[in-house]
């Protein structure tokens, strides 16, 4: 998608303003209607303010023509985000945090006689391993007296799946999916469980949140007549809303976090063989990016960020995802982006035209895919056929490090006890036919004390 040109799909619905890509860079035409609210953020010093603590991403001017001319009132550069993900593919603590983001944006906007007029997950990135605003013209100035407009926006997007998942089951999740703004409150209002209708923040802003949306979805509310609202008042509700994001919390019931790395038959020689071979082949393609494919817990995701890739760590397993983002954030790892992706049933295209989300794959392709222990989840968990699974990485990256793991495998064997096995072509001699159709083997190596291997394939 890099090379395209034209306005970003995602990026039609705000009247202020719109991405679009010339020449593969990205740009952003700031229209005249929005031309007071983005000078006052730049003299207010919010801008720099915000760009400075990381919670917004720069722009620089950019002296080019804008791409539709009779609306522009200038045209800005902003930095460029290396992967684009969404909420739906967040982790718990990712969301968690990136609300507190967002509150604590509009916290210091409000000190600088702004505010934020949209409160949307999707304008948080993860940038450098935190969350960053990246819509620059979501201030307005601040409207004295009246509301804050985002507030339901907010809490559709942030606080009704972070309740739901912290309170119900950290699954649910997954229908910010299927609801592109944000999670209706009456839903989440009938899912949480009753004994939150007696937790005050819960009460006030999901509950009761829900009943008054319901009292007025037939009535024309003038914003215009919704004034006595005081800054101090404001400022409270942001601070509430701070407060009952902080609280929420997710772990795994009767889950020990330093155990899910699933190699158990690897002995600690073959596992440090095998993270020397990862090691020579990534040195040897040399990769931009990465995107490690049923990482787990992110082992191999160091090893490729340790060889300055940017990285993303891709994995079912929530807990997975959560206890690598916790150790990436508390680390300071800035080249690891940790995703909930189901192989199985990716992120597809949604919103307008089915354009406004790209699918995972539309994200791609990617230079380097790395592949550990996965081919045999693949095509015995899921009876996927060797020849798919080698299409599918052909047409996923450029290089590719896979790991082949044999049927007489012990893991292998594990998963093979609880079925049939009709997998005839799950065999070293079809993998190597169905990948050399598509790939040219640029390297392969044992894993001493095993009975794996692992290939450095470069795409045909």
């Amino acid at each position: 998608m890099t090379g395209a040109t034209g306005i970003l799909p995602g990026s039609f619905r705000d009247p202020s303003g719109f991405l679009f890509r010339r020449d593969g860079a990205l740009y952003r035409q700031v229209n005249q209607v929005y031309r007071d609210d983005f000078d006052l953020m730049l003299s207010s010093g919010l801008y720099d303010e915000l760009t400075g603590a990381g919670l917004l991403v720069p722009h620089e001017a950019a002296a080019i023509e804008p791409f539709i001319a009779d609306r522009s009132y200038l045209v800005i550069k902003p930095e460029e985000v290396g992967f684009i993900s969404y909420p739906y593919e967040w982790c718990f603590s990712q969301l968690r945090d990136a609300a507190l983001a967002t509150l604590e944006i509009q916290r210091r906007a409000l000190e600088r006689g702004m505010s934020l007029k949209d409160a949307s997950a999707y304008n948080i990135q993860f940038v450098r391993g935190g969350p960053v605003l990246i819509d620059t013209l979501s201030f307005e100035k601040y409207p004295e007296g009246k509301p804050w407009v985002a507030y339901s926006q907010f809490c559709r997007h942030f606080l009704a799946p972070l309740y739901l998942m912290s309170r119900r089951d950290v699954r649910l999740g997954s229908l910010l999916r299927e609801n592109i703004d944000g999670i209706p409150l009456d839903l989440a209002s009938r899912i949480l469980p009753f004994w939150t209708r007696f937790r005050l923040p819960a009460l006030l802003h999901i509950h009761l949140h829900a009943r008054s949306e319901k009292k007025y979805e037939q009535r024309s509310v003038d914003v215009e007549k919704m004034r006595g609202v005081s800054p101090t008042a404001l400022r409270g509700l942001i601070d509430n809303l701070q407060s009952a994001v902080r609280k929420l919390r997710w772990k795994p019931a009767g889950t020990e976090w330093g155990e899910y790395y699933g190699e158990t038959n690897y002995s600690e020689a073959a596992f440090q063989a095998k993270e020397r071979i990862v090691r020579d082949f990534l040195a040897r393609c040399s990769p931009t990016e990465v995107w490690d494919i049923g990482g787990n817990v992110g082992v191999f995701s160091r090893v490729a960020a340790a060889a300055g890739a940017g990285t993303v760590c891709m994995d079912v397993d929530p807990a997975c995802v959560e206890k690598l983002y916790l150790e990436c954030r508390d680390e300071g790892e800035e080249r690891i982006l940790p995703l909930l992706v189901d192989l199985f049933n990716p992120s597809p295209a949604i919103g307008w035209e089915a354009k406004e989300r790209l699918s995972l794959f539309e994200r791609g392709p990617v230079h380097t895919a790395l592949a550990l222990a996965l081919i045999h989840h693949l095509i015995v968990s899921n009876n996927v056929p060797m020849a798919k699974v080698a299409s599918f990485f052909a047409d996923l990256c450029e290089w590719l490090v896979i790991e082949f793991v044999p049927k007489s495998d012990s893991q292998v064997q594990f998963l093979l006890e609880t079925r049939e096995d009709v997998f005839s072509d799950y065999t070293r001699e079809s993998f190597l036919a169905e990948f050399e159709r598509r790939f040219t083997i640029e390297a392969s190596e044992d894993v001493t004390g095993s009975e794996r291997t692992v290939f450095l394939m470069r795409r045909r």
